[in-house]
C-alpha cells in the first residue's frame, strides 16, 4: 500500500473509533440511569425528565376557563351548632349590629365506633322420622361451626380487609394494628389472611369462573403480564380484561400455556397485546399491536443511536402518529390511511438499515403488519393496551409493597380477590357488601355477581 492509501486508511479507522467512542459513552449513560432508575423503589410510576415549559398552574382564561367546582351543601346535617356574631369589633371595640346568619356545612368522620358482638343462641333439634341432627341458622350468620370453633371474626370485618390488602395493598399486619388501635379489639394478622384464603377457595370460586367465561365471551380481550413473586422465586400475574369485567391469575412463567388460564387458545375474538411472541399463537383471533409500546420504543431509539441512524425511528414514530390520528376519519379515510402506511412499511422493511436496532425495529413492524391497524378497520378496538395497563399497575404498587405471596394457595388468593375487586370496579358494585351478603349465604352460588 502507498503512503496515501496507509493515511486515508488511518484516518477511516480513527472516524471509526470516534463514533464507537461516542457511542460506549452514551451506552454507558442509559447504563447507569437505568441503574440509579431500578433503585428508586419510592416511586415508580414518577416522570423521567421535567418539562422545559410547562403550561402555567391556574384556571385558563377566556372559554378554557371552565365552571368554579366546590362541594354542594348537604340538604341537611346531623347537629347544627351556633356561631354567634360578636357583641364587640374585634379591631376597634365598637359595637356590632346582627345582619343575617349564613351556612357553613362540615362533613366529617365521626369517633370510630366500638365493636360489636353478637351472640346467636343457635337451637338444635333432632328428626323425629330419621333421628338427623338439625339446627337452626340465622340470617346475619356466616357460619354453622359452634363449641370451640364458634367464636370468630364477622363478615364486615374480614371483607374489609380483603379490600384494604388486596385492592390497597396495605400488608395484613397494619391492617391488624389499624382494628386493634382504632376500633379496640384485637385481629392477628394470620386470621385476616385465614379468612381471605376461605373466601376465595369456596364462595369465590363460582364467581371467578363466571368472570372468566365472561372474558372468553368478550369480542376485545386487552392482556397483558408483569413479574410477581412467590414463595420467593419469580413469577408472572397475568390479566385479561374488556370494558366491563377483568381476570387476573399468577402463573410460574410467560409462555402460552400461562396465558391459557385466562383465555382458551380456541378465542376468536381480537387480543390487544404490547407485542409479546406468546400472544402470536392465538392463531384463531385478530390481533392487534399496542401503538403506545411501539412509540415509546421508538422515541428510546431517537435517543439512544447514533445521530446518523435516528432518521429511522423518527419516520418510525411518524407513521405511527399519523395511524394514531386517522381514529376521528370517516370509514373510507380511514381506509385510505390503512393502505398507504401498510404501503409505506412494506417500502421501509426493503430498505437496508446498517443499525441493529433499527434493523430489528422494522423488522418487527414487518412482521407484525397485520396487527398493526385493527384499530382503524374496526373503530370499536382499542389502539393501546391502557386497559390492561391500567388494571396491573395496582399489582406492581402490592409487589413493591408486600414483595408477592409467601405460597401457591397465597397466589390463587390473590387471583381471585383482584378479579373480584377490579370487576367489581367496573361494574360499579360495592365489593364489600357484596362480601358480606356472599359470606352470610347459606349457598353463595345463589349470589348473583355480574349484570
Amino acid at each position: 500500500m502507498t503512503f496515501e492509501e496507509l493515511e486515508a486508511a488511518v484516518k477511516q479507522l480513527t472516524e471509526a473509533l470516534a463514533v464507537r467512542d461516542a457511542r460506549i459513552v452514551e451506552l454507558e449513560r442509559l447504563l447507569e440511569e437505568s441503574r440509579r432508575s431500578g433503585k428508586r423503589q419510592a416511586a415508580p410510576f414518577r416522570k423521567n425528565s421535567r418539562v422545559e415549559d410547562p403550561k402555567p398552574p391556574g384556571r385558563r382564561s377566556g372559554e378554557a376557563h371552565g365552571r368554579h367546582g366546590h362541594r354542594v351543601a348537604p340538604p341537611d346535617s346531623d347537629r347544627t351548632l351556633d356561631a354567634p356574631c360578636p357583641a364587640s369589633c374585634p379591631d376597634c371595640g365598637g359595637v356590632v349590629d346582627h345582619v343575617r346568619d349564613a351556612d357553613q356545612f362540615q362533613t366529617d368522620i365521626a369517633k370510630f365506633p366500638p365493636p360489636t358482638t353478637t351472640r346467636f343462641k343457635v337451637g338444635i333439634g333432632k328428626c323425629r322420622a330419621c333421628g338427623k341432627r338439625v339446627q337452626g341458622r340465622h340470617l346475619e350468620q356466616t357460619s354453622d361451626t359452634l363449641g370451640a370453633a364458634g367464636a370468630m371474626l364477622g363478615p364486615s370485618v374480614k371483607s374489609w380487609a380483603a379490600w384494604m390488602h388486596y385492592s390497597l395493598g396495605i400488608p395484613f399486619a397494619k391492617i391488624s394494628r389499624f382494628f386493634g388501635d382504632r376500633f379496640g379489639f384485637p385481629v392477628t394478622a394470620g386470621a385476616l389472611c385465614q379468612s381471605a384464603q376461605t373466601t376465595a377457595a369456596g364462595a369465590l370460586v363460582p364467581v371467578n369462573t363466571q368472570i372468566r367465561q365472561r372474558v372468553n365471551e368478550s369480542p376485545m380481550i386487552v392482556m397483558d403480564e408483569t413479574g410477581w413473586r412467590v414463595n420467593a422465586e419469580s413469577a408472572w400475574v397475568w390479566i385479561a380484561t374488556t370494558p366491563d369485567v377483568t381476570y387476573y391469575t399468577v402463573a410460574g412463567s410467560r409462555s402460552f400455556t400461562d396465558a391459557t388460564l385466562l383465555v382458551d387458545a380456541e378465542y376468536a375474538g381480537t387480543v390487544v397485546h404490547d407485542g409479546w411472541c406468546v400472544y402470536d399463537q392465538y392463531t384463531t383471533a385478530t390481533h392487534q399491536t399496542c401503538l403506545a409500546h411501539l412509540c415509546r420504543r421508538a422515541d428510546e431509539l431517537i435517543e439512544s443511536v447514533p445521530a446518523g441512524h435516528r432518521h429511522t425511528p423518527r419516520y418510525v414514530r411518524e407513521l405511527l402518529g399519523t395511524a394514531l390520528a386517522a381514529r376521528d376519519l370517516d370509514e373510507t379515510e380511514r381506509h385510505q390511511v390503512v393502505v398507504d402506511l401498510t404501503e409505506r412499511i412494506e417500502l421501509l422493511a426493503e430498505q437496508a438499515h446498517p443499525n441493529d436496532e433499527n434493523r430489528r425495529l422494522v423488522n418487527h413492524l414487518h412482521r407484525n403488519l397485520g396487527a398493526l391497524f385493527t384499530f382503524l378497520t374496526d373503530p370499536t378496538i382499542d389502539a393501546t393496551s391502557w386497559r390492561a395497563e391500567q388494571g396491573i399497575r395496582p399489582t406492581t404498587v402490592t409487589r413493591k409493597v408486600c414483595g408477592g405471596n409467601r405460597s401457591q394457595r397465597g397466589a390463587l388468593t390473590q387471583s381471585r380477590m383482584m378479579t373480584l375487586f377490579r370487576t367489581a370496579t367496573q361494574q360499579s358494585i360495592d365489593a364489600v357488601e357484596y362480601l358480606i351478603e356472599l359470606a352470610r349465604a347459606p349457598d353463595p352460588a345463589t349470589i348473583g355477581f355480574l349484570t
